[in-house]
Parts: structure tokens; sequence; C-alpha cells
């Protein structure tokens, strides 16, 4: 797998990112809280997607946004929080 492709979904006061393949979906899930923050509530990968970063992908994508949103983000998913724990350099993001 090159890298994952990943659509997002607005759904007003939440979103997704999505990764889907022949009927299988990955998926981040979101809910914004007021304009200056979001809150990843759930992430889920079926087994075929497992250990090709689609997960991974799919918080890095969520970073993305954030940066260019000028938004925080708080992991309350457990993935989601322990990716920001492996990348440092997403702490710009990270709501304290």
């Amino acid at each position: 797998m090159t890298g994952p492709n990943i659509e997002f979904q607005d759904l007003g006061n939440k979103g997704r990112y999505v990764h889907a393949v022949d009927g299988d979906e990955a998926e981040l899930t979101f809910v914004r809280v007021g304009e200056s923050q979001i809150i990843i509530d759930h992430t889920e990968v079926p087994q075929r997607f497992r250990g090709k970063g689609v997960g991974e992908a799919l918080v890095a994508h969520a970073v993305e946004q954030a940066r260019k949103d000028g938004v925080k983000i708080r992991p309350l998913c457990p993935f989601a929080a322990v990716q920001f724990r492996r990348h440092p350099e997403w702490a710009d993001v990270l709501a304290r």
C-alpha cells in the first residue's frame, strides 16, 4: 500500500476521516468543541488494513487539518492518544 486514500466527511459539529476499499472502512471520528478544538472520540481499522499504517494515517490527516484550521485536538480515543505519544512533532495541535 503506497498510502491510504482518505476522505473527509463534514457532518456539522462532527466529522470523520475514512479509508474505504471494497466495502471495508477504516475511520476516525471526531466532535467539534466550539471553534477552537476537536475531540477524536473513535478510531476503527478493520483487520485487513491493520499493520499497514492506515490508523496512523487517519490521525495524521486530522493533525494536518487541525493545523490548517488553527484548532487543537483532544485525543480521547486510546488509539489516537498513543499516536500522539509516538509523534511528538504533533504537540503543536495537542490540547493541554
